[in-house]
């Protein structure tokens, strides 16, 4: 009798060990974004619409699905050059932002990709000096495992005539 609960002693310890000392996160992980760099206003640009597009790196470490019920991009203004509209701190946040996939499965990554809708003024060609405005955006991503906020690793520039 000693012998066998010795082994099953040893053989419960190792089963412990292997759950407790496994490797890996076991929640759901944004870890990390990006946006396009560059935007190229038009000249003689009213509120042009454009699309900035970013992604959204993801990690689900749980064992179930997690849904992604919204995502929301805030835009500040970082620094300009020239004679720009707004001021540098100035912030927006830019409504409609559209996302995909909308899920990610169970101890999967994903790229999210996330459109941001933005617009852009600009002087006529040749009317004035060039200008530009760089932007830090942080997204907010709601999930069915919580909140997560994200800031872009780089900055987004809207040059303008």
């Amino acid at each position: 009798m000693p012998r066998f609960l010795t082994v099953a002693v040893t053989v419960a310890m190792v089963a412990w060990l292997a759950t407790s000392c496994s490797s890996g996160p076991t929640t759901f992980a944004v870890t990390g974004s990006s946006v396009d760099p560059t935007h190229w206003c038009p000249g003689g640009a009213k509120d042009a619409p454009y699309d900035i597009h970013a992604t959204i790196q993801a990690h689900n470490g749980t064992s179930g699905v997690v849904t992604i019920k919204s995502i929301t991009a805030e835009m500040t203004l970082a620094s300009v050059t020239g004679s720009w509209l707004e001021k540098v701190g100035d912030h927006y946040d830019a409504g409609g932002v559209k996302f995909d996939p909308s899920s990610v499965t169970a101890g999967s990554s994903a790229t999210v990709r996330v459109t941001i809708p933005s617009s852009c003024t600009s002087g006529s060609y040749g009317s004035s000096q060039s200008s530009s405005g760089t932007y830090k955006v942080t997204m907010r991503v709601t999930t069915s495992a919580g909140a997560y906020t994200v800031s872009a690793s780089n900055q987004h520039q809207i040059l303008a005539t």
